[in-house]
């Protein structure tokens, strides 16, 4: 098995950053690591991934000029700096892994584990 944990959610004013972590444990061969969240009374959001091979990052449109993405394979561990947060953001955020995309990187379809989220809250 894959264990995920999330760490570094909280309370944050609009305008203000958090960076979110997600450390990984067990069998981790997976090819992907990205990040959803989830609103109140919303359906699950794609926000960023990345490859465990490859620097190349993929950002939902939330995401584009604010948030960033990385990954450390030998801490086991990938990372959501987000900058210039505002309300809308308010969200559980989630790490997952996926063993292979099959058809796209923003499908969550394609990704077999999950952590148990971390909250995020921007509110003044």
């Amino acid at each position: 098995q894959v264990q995920l944990v999330e760490s570094g959610g909280g309370l944050v004013q609009p305008g203000g950053s958090l960076r979110l972590s997600c450390a990984a444990s067990g069998r981790t061969s997976s090819s992907y690591v990205g990040w959803f969240r989830q609103a109140p009374g919303k359906e699950r959001e794609f926000v960023a991934a990345i490859s465990w091979s490859y620097d190349s990052p993929y950002y939902g449109a939330p995401a584009q000029g604010r948030f960033t993405i990385t990954r450390d394979n030998t801490k086991k561990a990938s990372y959501l700096q987000m900058n210039r947060l505002e309300p809308e953001d308010t969200a559980v955020y989630y790490c997952a892994a996926s063993m292979g995309i099959t058809d796209s990187i923003t499908n969550q379809n394609n990704y077999q584990f999950w952590g148990q989220g971390t909250q995020v809250i921007v509110s003044s």
